[in-house]
């Protein structure tokens, strides 16, 4: 009788491969790993059952049974009988435990394979043997080299559909063997098969006998993947501080990489404090050493400052330290990335901002071509330079994945938009240059070097000045300040000008004549273009009364930029509601040159809103509905 104790402390020991496979449509992915599960006898009766019937009504096998429908389990998939989303199977054999991440082969789908193969130690790539080596195969090559995947299976499939030719495998593996040259993965296998019939999946296949290698199935169960790991840089990101009363202090996290024993040195990152491991404690009990990925709390000998983020290492063997590094970024989101965005970078258990400094190239994945561009769209793949608000600690990705990869995330929408594997350090005083010949003319003769298209992008926002007119107290100031209050909180970039601030400065000097006047309000025209060619909207609350400055006003501005906003408000109205004495002044002979009074004040004609003062709740919803009208904000 089975001693189920002793069965699962035996499967417990047993190694995990994590394996992704990919190929081009219909080369048999998922038929191949169905056709695993089966033939290693890992499916329940009901599985079969319900493999058998799906097989007839919906499979595309002809008369065999569609061992892809046990992957494909999305009702897209199903019905168009490719492979869109990643499928995770486990299984396992007596001698180890299997994840299979089954990747979708479209080029659309490329973060799917960059997802699922993130973790993985081995690949299978599928071609068709009628086919060969296309160009889906050397992208999804190029992906598993990126991804660091040390071990490749290239799969010859549907070898019974060229009556199991050792001519057309030969063939195909010296086309393959010419390519890999160009990329760094230390192990190759190759294995024709069928999967649909069987051949070489689990058991050798008698109708090839000029093949004398393992099956894939032996091949998967035999490969040596433990020398894979990094054991000898000692990486341990802390995830938490454990301090559950004053007598214990421990640091729980995942030991990325190396080995770390009771009494070692350790030194924190970015502190340089030390001391020694005093213990390594699991759910388990303690251990006398820790190797990855085994997750583990540590207590020190010492009482040192050690916080969620910190990173501890052997003191002669630091990880590397910097704010500048290079890498190769995979783009995830469906929106194309904006280069001058500031991101939120996750590495490892640290978060902190980060930018892309210089887009160097774009790899196109089908042909391994370097192309210019300012921007990344959806799974397009690249190399750039990263600064960081703070420093990382990290290694290159080719030496450790753990230490050396990242993901980026949109500080709006929080999704996770890149991610990337670090190539090294980039030493800050070899970025590129900021100033060239060109920008130190532009300099010179006052230009910007940040183009207004490029303020628009990074603001999402068009530069533009809302003008609001009216009498003194026809509550222009309050639907100003309103306004911006309203547009901060969606984010907008606004300045409210306004007569009282400007005139206890930038006009001091200037009275209420209508020459003044007119100074004045030229002035507030040429800040608000600046502040518009800034990609700025500008809130101008000013009484204006002349038709003709304010057209002037429109003409300095520019007039796509100007639009003109009216509180149709009267004498008595504005008399009662002004905050001020201005009107008292003027009753008492101490104050001239008022409009609408000894100053005429002209009614726009051409004002794009005319607001009632009473209702400026309801006016601040009007003018913000009228600027996503015109498209001001958001541009996106």
């Amino acid at each position: 009788m089975i001693d189920i104790k002793e069965f699962l402390d035996e499967d417990q020991k047993k190694d995990l491969l994590r394996l992704l496979t990919a190929g081009s449509v219909d080369d048999g992915k998922s038929t191949l790993i169905g056709r695993l599960l089966f033939d290693s006898k890992k499916l329940y009766e009901d599985q079969l059952s319900a493999l058998k019937q799906d097989s007839k009504r919906i499979g595309h096998a002809g008369e065999e049974i569609d061992y892809a429908l046990l992957l494909d389990g999305l009702k897209a998939e199903r019905e168009q009988g490719i492979t869109i989303d990643v499928a995770y199977r486990y299984f396992s054999t007596a001698k180890r435990k299997f994840i299979i991440a089954d990747t979708p082969g479209h080029e659309q789908y490329t973060r799917n394979m960059i997802t699922g193969g993130s973790t993985a130690n081995l690949a299978i790539l599928l071609v068709d043997a009628r086919k060969g080596v296309i160009t889906q195969t050397k992208r999804h090559t190029f992906l598993a080299s990126l991804l660091g995947i040390k071990h490749v299976v290239l799969a010859v499939n549907k070898m019974d559909l060229v009556d199991y030719k050792q001519e057309v495998y030969n063939n195909i593996v010296a086309d393959y063997k010419n390519f890999i040259t160009q990329l760094d993965v230390p192990d190759v296998t190759f294995i024709p098969m069928s999967a649909l019939k069987g051949e070489n999946v689990v058991e050798p296949s008698e109708k090839m006998p000029w093949y004398h290698g393992e099956s894939m199935l032996e091949f998967l169960e035999t490969v040596h993947i433990s020398s894979d790991r990094n054991f000898e840089d000692f990486r341990f990101p802390v995830q938490y501080v454990i301090r559950p009363d004053l007598q214990y202090r421990g640091f729980a996290g995942k030991v990325a990489s190396g080995i770390i024993r009771k009494g070692d040195e350790i030194m924190v990152m970015p502190s340089g404090k030390t001391s020694k491991v005093k213990t390594i404690t699991t759910y388990e009990g303690d251990l006398d050493y820790a190797f990855p990925p085994q997750s583990v709390t540590l207590t020190l000998e010492d009482e040192i400052d050690i916080s969620r983020g910190n990173t501890l290492v052997h003191p002669d063997n630091p990880t590397r330290e910097g704010r500048h590094f290079e890498a190769m970024m995979v783009w995830m989101d469906e929106n194309a990335m904006n280069p001058y965005t500031q991101f939120y970078i996750k590495h490892n258990t640290h978060s902190t901002k980060a930018r892309i400094d210089e887009i160097r190239y774009k790899v196109d994945v089908n042909t391994l071509e370097h192309q210019q561009v300012e921007h990344f769209e959806l799974n397009e793949i690249g190399r750039v330079i990263v600064t960081t608000t703070e420093p990382l600690f990290f290694d290159p990705y080719k030496k450790n994945r753990q230490t050396g990869s990242f993901i980026l995330i949109d500080p709006i929408h929080h999704n996770t938009v890149a991610v990337g594997m670090i190539l090294d350090k980039q030493e800050g005083n070899r970025l590129q240059s900021r100033i060239t010949d060109d920008q130190k003319e532009m300099i010179a003769g006052g230009s910007s070097l940040v183009s207004l298209e490029n303020r628009e992008k990074i603001f999402n926002q068009k530069g533009a000045s809302i003008w609001i007119t009216g009498l003194h107290g026809s509550g222009k100031n309050e639907l100003a300040f309103l306004l911006e209050k309203q547009l901060v909180e969606a984010r907008t970039h606004v300045v409210v000008l306004d007569g009282k601030s400007l005139r206890s400065g930038l006009s001091k000097e200037l009275d209420y004549h209508p020459a003044d006047r007119a100074e004045h309000l030229r002035r507030v025209a040429h800040i608000a273009r600046i502040l518009n060619d800034q990609g700025i909207i500008c809130v101008c609350s000013f009484a204006s009364p002349d038709e003709n400055i304010r057209n002037q006003v429109a003409e300095i501005i520019g007039p796509e930029r100007f639009h003109l906003l009216y509180m149709d408000a009267d004498l008595d109205y504005c008399r009662k509601n002004a905050d001020d004495n201005l009107y008292t002044r003027y009753d008492e002979g101490e104050m001239k040159n008022v409009p609408g009074l000894d100053l005429d004040y002209n009614i726009p004609e051409n004002a794009q809103l005319k607001l009632n003062p009473e209702h400026n709740a309801e006016n601040v919803e009007t003018v913000m509905n009228y600027l996503l009208e015109k498209k001001i904000f958001p541009l996106g």
